[in-house]
């Protein structure tokens, strides 16, 4: 009998031996041993403390678009909030919404609202949590520029923490330096639109996302941080890498700081061709690229 399938079971809906490559968009990765979907914050924290309990590892996961999940099984528990934690309130001047709520979706009905300063993000694959969880941000835009406070689940209760705390830099939070601090919710600061105006500008945006990113491939999105001086995409064209292969996984050559699963792509396949890029760009150009797609599970 599996005593711990059986106690997440009594708090929420649990699967077992679900592949990472199912729950990712660059569909790679092994498996997962539970996923459990809580559908309130009192099976939440009782999940919490169940794998505290347990003492086996945890892994806070949303659409799954910024992460290079290994090819090894993970004999631990996937929490998503995507299922449940996906509501959210307006008001005149902003909103707040549960981080498993599609950014995308909280875009487009903040546009429906008159609301604008979610434009940036109607185009990224995620959840609230996971965009404030890396400081997400396009088109010079961050999470961090319209983020008023988070709520967060830490050291067995739930409280808000205010922007100035959660040290918000590119692409960085604090969160990523405590991951056992979990964001819950997000209360967002927006203004006063034209939605027809607002609409638009997210169309036209999403023409241009069309036509400059592979997304016709499982991809991770942006691969690599850009450096101040110059963007990761040209330095990866200065070493001669555009549509470089390692086995099923290639630098696309439609966006250089993409790397595609073009063929039933492998993590070590991933893991190998970026490392390849930074070592080439380091020893070409003497500047370190800094991974911005995180890696899971790896040994």
């Amino acid at each position: 009998m599996d005593e711990l399938l059986d106690e997440l079971s009594q708090y929420a809906a649990v699967e077992t031996d679900v592949e990472f490559s199912k729950m990712t968009t660059l569909r790679i990765g092994g498996k997962a041993k539970y996923i459990v979907y809580p559908e309130t914050s009192v099976g939440f924290d009782a999940i919490m403390r169940t794998i505290q309990k347990y003492g086996v590892p945890y892994k806070m996961l949303g659409k799954g678009s910024n992460i290079l999940c290994s090819d090894d099984p993970f004999d631990g528990v996937v929490i998503r909030l995507d299922r449940h934690f996906d509501e959210f309130y307006f008001r005149d001047d902003g909103v707040v919404a549960q981080a498993g709520c599609s950014i995308i979706t909280l875009a487009y009905e903040a546009m429906k609202n008159g609301l604008s300063g979610l434009e940036f993000a109607s185009g990224i694959p995620a959840t609230v949590g996971g965009v404030t969880y890396m400081n997400a941000g396009a088109y010079k835009s961050s999470m961090s520029d319209i983020i008023e406070g988070v709520f967060v689940y830490r050291s067995g209760r739930f409280e808000w923490m205010s922007n100035q705390d959660c040290r918000f830099s590119y692409r960085t939070s604090v969160f990523q330096e405590h991951p056992d601090w979990i964001v819950t919710a997000v209360q967002i600061r927006l203004k006063k639109g034209d939605p027809k105006e607002i609409s638009d500008l997210m169309a036209s945006r999403r023409e241009r996302r069309l036509s400059t990113q592979p997304l016709d491939y499982p991809s991770a999105g942006s691969v690599f941080r850009n450096p101040d001086t110059v963007p990761a995409w040209k330095l990866i064209e200065g070493i001669g890498y555009r549509g470089k292969k390692v086995g099923g996984a290639m630098v696309s050559e439609k966006h250089l700081n993409f790397i595609i699963n073009s063929d039933h792509a492998t993590a070590r396949d991933f893991w190998t061709l970026a490392s390849d890029i930074q070592t080439k760009v380091k020893a070409q150009y003497g500047i370190e690229l800094r991974m911005e797609v995180e890696k899971f599970n790896w040994r």
